[in-house]
């Protein structure tokens, strides 16, 4: 099911310019750009809501906007480098691999991400109903992780051992007003991972727009470029709800917003590596 989504002024910062073929590509995402429903958060979203909400039994859909990119054929070609090569196709191999409860390693980083979220609290087993306190949907977080992979547990260990201070403070939702129901944090961590995913084009054997074009050229200056952005985006997430007022009824309008504003910062001509994206800063608040 298809829905023609309603153009957005965005405001931009008229102190940093743009090339020309930025603008046009924005002038022809304005006019193209389309929505679809995304059924992996649907469920995701809905579940997790279901299960935090106390009273009365709702049914509730966070809906994630997946914006198609538009793309264009003179970036099919365009020539990496073999480092940028290269980078891209381990980041695209680590996209491939499912989360598996029954390898050690991956139980193991389970393991490590509880212990990183709540160092003084004794984990009493990987299917307990303590992950409820970490935003999954049921006591099994496997089950949520089949919709983006192992990939998505690398992230927010990746956050939470990278930047542990920004990584506490949107899980505890520190800062700020914020709404009755707040969003699950690690189901939204997970949405957050999806959402890179596509905006970039990672799943093409070479990304085929301008954000993901831009994006190989910071992976080839570091190769934790994606884990990195993914903090960036989490960050950019929690900034949107809370600047937007948001409860669990705006998550998707939450998501989209952060979304265009990303591509914007990832189309500026003066970053060159990640940390020189505006909302880098935000990790540091």
């Amino acid at each position: 099911m298809r829905l023609r989504r309603h153009r957005q002024c965005i405001p931009s910062c008229s102190s940093l310019h743009r090339v020309d073929e930025d603008e046009i590509y924005w002038r022809q995402k304005r006019d193209n750009e389309e929505l679809e429903w995304s059924h992996y958060a649907i469920s995701q979203l809905a579940q997790c809501f279901t299960n935090a909400m106390v009273g009365p039994r709702s049914w509730i859909g966070g809906l994630f906007n997946r914006s198609t990119n538009r793309r264009s054929d003179k970036y099919v070609d365009y020539p990496f480098n073999p480092l940028q090569v290269q980078r891209l196709q381990r980041l695209q191999e680590r996209l491939q691999v499912p989360f598996d409860e029954t390898r050690p390693d991956h139980q193991e980083s389970l393991r490590s991400l509880w212990y990183a979220a709540f160092p003084n609290v004794v984990l009493t087993a990987l299917i307990s109903e303590q992950w409820k306190d970490m935003g999954w949907q049921g006591h099994n977080p496997s089950t949520d992780f089949r919709g983006c992979g192992f990939v998505s547990l690398e992230n927010l260990l990746y956050f939470a051992r990278t930047y542990p201070k920004s990584f506490h403070r949107l899980l505890f939702k520190e800062g700020g007003k914020r709404a009755t129901w707040e969003y699950p944090f690690a189901v939204a961590g997970i949405n957050v991972t999806f959402m890179l995913i596509q905006m970039l084009d990672l799943y093409s054997v070479k990304p085929r727009c301008l954000p993901g074009v831009n994006f190989v050229k910071l992976l080839g200056e570091d190769e934790e470029a994606f884990d990195v952005l993914y903090c960036i985006a989490f960050e950019m997430m929690d900034a949107q709800w809370l600047a937007m007022h948001a409860s669990y009824m705006e998550f998707n309008e939450v998501l989209r917003v952060t979304r265009t504003q990303l591509e914007r910062e990832l189309s500026l001509e003066d970053v060159h590596r990640i940390r020189d994206l505006p909302a880098y800063n935000l990790l540091y608040q």
